[in-house]
């Protein structure tokens, strides 16, 4: 969707409830893109080391041990 920056200004309620169905709204002042409303998406935060360990759990490596594993 695209809106001007006088929609912003005076409609800013509708773009906000607009980004929140999942759409993107492109701002244009005079005519030119100049910015984009997206919806937000938290971050989840993952332990780096947790992910590392995961995926070598199958190859028979310990890496809290940092030694290889013979089981």
């Amino acid at each position: 969707m695209k809106a001007t920056a006088k929609d912003l200004r005076f409609q800013s309620r509708e773009l906000l409830n607009t980004v929140k169905r999942g759409e993107e709204v492109v701002i244009t002042y005079r005519g030119k893109p100049c910015a984009k409303l997206v919806p937000y998406h938290k971050e989840r935060k993952t332990n780096k080391e947790d992910e590392v360990f995961a995926m070598s759990e199958n190859n028979g490596w310990d890496l809290r041990n940092l030694c290889y594993s013979s089981a």
